[in-house]
């Protein structure tokens, strides 16, 4: 492993992309496909090493407004990025001692130990520092044994020989009374689409030309499928953990780290028979295209893609393909530490269907200053909605951005497509991160100032501000449902004036849908649908 501490002074010195290179080598034949990085480090705005471990008191509790600060500047230098993302993520608390985390770490440490045991029992293959591309079990439950394999040795086919996968199903049950012997089908099943993938990811970077370093990952990835049984695997996931296997050198640190990523990402992979998890994140992109851009979100509906399917792929492995490795690492510790949540540790070290549903304790404007910048603003204004992640706007702020394009050009969604496919490699991660919380905060407005969704406006305001208020949310109820025409302007005038009452005609868009609440401070305004 490179020793990324010693070559921190020599980076900082510099002010490009190139040193970066040495980090994260890339194969030489690999160089020309591969999107190109725009991340550079740079002095004064970068997490540095000595900035980083001058955040800690001495007994090591850690400044995380000021460690927040400086990665939305400029992210975080390669020779700390994998302890820095322990704490973004939720490995450990900022409040905690050095001491504490010590202990933690060794209790992981042993956990992880024993989660593998378990596995190397059902396939002693784990941890022997190769790993299964081929079915060493099928539909039938009968293992798949090839009798040309050295017992010693994995095939061209990546079959393994059976000195090193258990032909025992009973063996599987042995690990626990608790274990059902449908878990451990299952979890075998899954075992082979695991290295499938082990080798298709990264596969540009130098790092994992090492065999070793392969079946790092699929070990992480083995043991983490047999733990979390409720995802288990699923093809997108070792996209998600390459980064922190090659950050961080334990392999138990590198599994925890992900498991908390997981925490983060868990519902995007949850899948049924029917559905993905990700759709829930697709129906919150529709939702916002729709509230902050219509015509485009019309449009889309037009050309049969409302359901958004096209950003499938970067809501799953967050934008990894969209960008180079680097700028990806980059990427995801803008988005971690504008969502930076101070009560992550807390949450998540409880189960996890618990955490879940539980409710973050309230706030104080101390504690306010050590939220990241997006979750800030819904912590101020009560929104809990985790399908709403800055992610989501972040593939609406690429939206925008094509917007002319979109509407201009894409006849299908096979140009949809094309258009959207033009962002590899093209975008800025801070400027993309900058656009998204625009449009978080022009959502939060909208969502405030007339939002209209299925025949509902909501309006708030200061009462003083009535009249522009509700000629805003008769403009953006006519935008939303293109009955630009349907309404007089005598009727116009009446809502203006405050007075919905008036209106009768039952042919009227808004008959049956205003009721006018006025409080102290604000007004409300429901539109209910025709009963």
């Amino acid at each position: 492993m490179m020793d990324f501490k010693g070559l921190a002074r020599h980076f900082m010195k510099k002010d490009g992309t190139s040193e970066l290179d040495v980090v994260y080598p890339i194969k030489s034949e690999c160089q020309a496909e591969m999107p190109k990085t725009g991340f550079k480090l740079r002095a004064g705005k970068t997490l540095s090493a000595r900035r980083w471990y001058t955040a800690f008191s001495q007994d090591g509790h850690l400044d995380i407004e000021k460690v927040l600060r400086r990665i939305q500047r400029g992210g975080v230098h390669p020779a700390i990025k994998g302890a820095v993302w322990e704490f973004l993520l939720g490995c450990f608390d900022p409040n905690s001692t050095f001491e504490d985390r010590i202990q933690l770490r060794e209790q992981r440490r042993h956990q992880y130990r024993t989660w593998k045991a378990e596995c190397q029992k059902m396939v002693p293959v784990i941890g022997s520092g190769r790993f299964i591309t081929a079915p060493i079990i099928n539909n039938d439950r009968q293992m798949i044994e090839d009798s040309s394999t050295d017992s010693n040795f994995q095939d061209d086919n990546g079959v393994m020989a059976t000195s090193l996968v258990d032909s025992s199903l009973d063996h599987g049950r042995h690990v626990s009374n608790a274990v059902s012997e449908k878990k451990v089908i299952q979890w075998k099943l899954n075992l082979h689409q695991i290295g499938l993938d082990v080798v298709r990811t990264d596969r540009a970077l130098v790092f994992y030309e090492s065999e070793a370093n392969q079946a790092k990952l699929w070990d992480i990835l083995a043991v983490y499928a047999w733990v979390d049984n409720d995802i288990g695997y699923v093809q997108g996931m070792s996209d998600i953990c390459s980064p922190m296997v090659i950050l961080l050198e334990n392999e138990a640190d590198a599994f925890w780290c992900f498991e908390r990523a997981m925490r983060r990402l868990r519902k995007n992979f949850r899948c049924s028979t029917s559905s993905v998890g990700v759709q829930a994140q697709l129906s919150a992109l529709s939702q916002i295209i729709k509230v902050i851009d219509p015509k485009l979100h019309q449009h889309l509906e037009d050309l049969d893609g409302g359901e958004y399917l096209f950003a499938f792929r970067m809501l799953m492995v967050l934008f990894r393909r969209e960008f180079s490795f680097v700028d990806s690492l980059y990427l995801w510790e803008l988005m971690w530490a504008m969502e930076y949540n101070p009560n992550i540790f807390s949450l998540y070290e409880e189960p996890r269907d618990a955490a879940e549903n539980i409710v973050a304790p309230k706030i104080n404007e101390k504690l306010l200053k050590q939220y990241g910048k997006f979750e800030r603003k819904n912590v101020k204004t009560g929104r809990t909605d985790q399908h709403s992640a800055l992610a989501v706007f972040l593939v609406a702020s690429v939206l925008e951005n094509k917007n002319k394009r979109l509407l201009k050009e894409a006849k299908g969604l096979d140009d949809v497509v094309k258009i959207m496919s033009d962002i590899t490699g093209n975008l800025d991660a801070k400027k993309a991160c900058k656009k998204a919380l625009k449009i978080h905060k022009k959502y939060l407005s909208k969502l405030g100032d007339g939002w209209v969704s299925t025949g509902l406006i909501i309006v708030t305001a200061d009462c003083a501000d009535r009249s522009s208020v509700y000629d805003s949310a008769v403009a953006t109820y006519l935008s939303c449902t293109g009955q630009d025409d349907t309404l007089s302007k005598k009727k116009k005038e009446i809502l203006s004036n405050g007075d919905s009452s008036k209106i009768s005609d039952r042919r009227s868009p808004l008959q049956g849908c205003l009721t006018l609440k006025i409080g102290n401070d604000q007004q409300h305004e429901h539109a209910k649908e025709n009963s």
